[in-house]
């Protein structure tokens, strides 16, 4: 039977596709941009410098990202004796895991190439005005079941026909601990019955109860929901900052203490290409953008960063690993954002997306 069993296990790795290897290196972080004035929010236009910036082109001709000038810059009135003058430093990651698979049927598995990831903007785009006639044009939406939930499972799971698995998932004692189980790291039939009831009211699939990182992640927003900063990891501030955490892959807007967005499941960068932590600001905002390195398009684009935005995609935001620096939302929470954000509004990020 264990031999059978692993033979098994083997030709389900083999069905289930290459995985995608990180590649390139990590990029330094921009020089943080100057906060905007304390008191009511300011006209995009004149909320921080960096918007004002034409990008200038290199030797080789490459648009560079906007750059705050130094000059000019004013002190944040909102600092205090009772408040730091540095910002946080961001925590370090957590460990990699990876040899995880979609949770679907061999027969239902999508070809090959839908599966990868969409290609994001990786270098600075050419900024410009829209038109109004451009502007009026709304992304189309995204085809029927490209959000759903879909677990990543032990490729012996996704052969199908299994009712309630008996492998211990990558999540297993996060999961027991959340379920406040007993936290012994191991799958056991208890464990299964309790996983499986949160999947189904959550509409995971498969609902089989394995702890993996698509129910985990799910888990942590529940969480979030109550109070999405209560480890007060993202600095609060007299004005709206689009807060980016990229250890639990969750993104939500405060205004000062006020939750004002979300917090809603992201798609950060992989290895080698991850979204740079620290201060940002939103220096340009297209509806309609489409990639000019990798003509996908990017609905929704709010670019805070260099090639790095924030943008609706049109597949699986829980692919094993990242995007290529963006920040990855679905359609519907990237055009709520569009109507949250504007031009010059602060974004601050940290930490780093383990690649499950």
């Amino acid at each position: 039977m264990i031999s059978g069993r692993i033979a098994c296990r083997s030709i389900a790795v083999l069905l289930a596709g290459a995985a995608l290897l990180p590649v390139g290196n990590a990029t330094a972080d921009p020089v943080d941009p100057v906060p905007p004035a304390s008191g009511p929010q300011a006209e995009p236009e004149a909320s921080v410098s960096v918007t004002k910036a034409e990008p200038e082109a290199s030797a080789s001709g490459t648009q560079t990202a906007p750059a705050a000038s130094a000059s000019g810059a004013k002190a944040d009135p909102a600092a205090s004796a009772a408040e730091p003058l540095a910002d946080p430093v961001p925590p370090a990651a957590g460990p990699q895991a990876s040899g995880l698979v979609p949770g679907l049927a061999l027969n239902n598995l999508l070809p090959f190439w839908q599966q990868m990831d969409t290609p994001d903007q990786a270098l600075p785009p050419k900024v410009y005005k829209p038109s109004s006639e451009e502007d009026a044009v709304e992304p189309r939406d995204a085809p029927e079941g490209a959000y759903d939930l879909i677990e990543e499972v032990d490729p012996i799971d996704a052969l199908g026909g299994v009712k309630c698995s008996e492998e211990t998932g990558p999540r297993q004692a996060q999961v027991e601990r959340w379920l406040k189980r007993t936290v012994d790291g191991e799958q056991s039939a208890g464990d299964c019955r309790a996983i499986r009831k949160f999947q189904k009211k959550h509409r995971i699939k498969p609902a089989i109860g394995y702890a993996g990182p698509v129910t985990w992640a799910t888990m942590r927003l529940v969480t979030a929901q109550k109070n999405p900063n209560a480890a007060k990891k993202c600095p609060v501030r007299p004005y709206r900052v689009a807060c980016v955490d990229l250890d639990r892959q969750l993104a939500w807007v405060q205004d000062s203490k006020d939750v004002v967005f979300g917090p809603v499941f992201i798609r950060s960068g992989r290895e080698g290409y991850g979204t740079r932590t620290g201060w940002h600001a939103v220096y340009w905002r297209h509806k309609n953008h489409v990639s000019t390195l990798y003509k996908s398009p990017m609905p929704y684009s709010q670019f805070f960063s260099g090639g790095q935005a924030f943008h609706g995609i049109y597949g699986n935001i829980f692919t094993p690993v990242g995007s290529m620096g963006c920040v990855n939302m679905t359609l519907h929470d990237a055009r709520q954002l569009w109507r949250v954000l504007k031009k010059g509004d602060r974004v601050y990020s940290w930490g780093r997306k383990v690649e499950e």
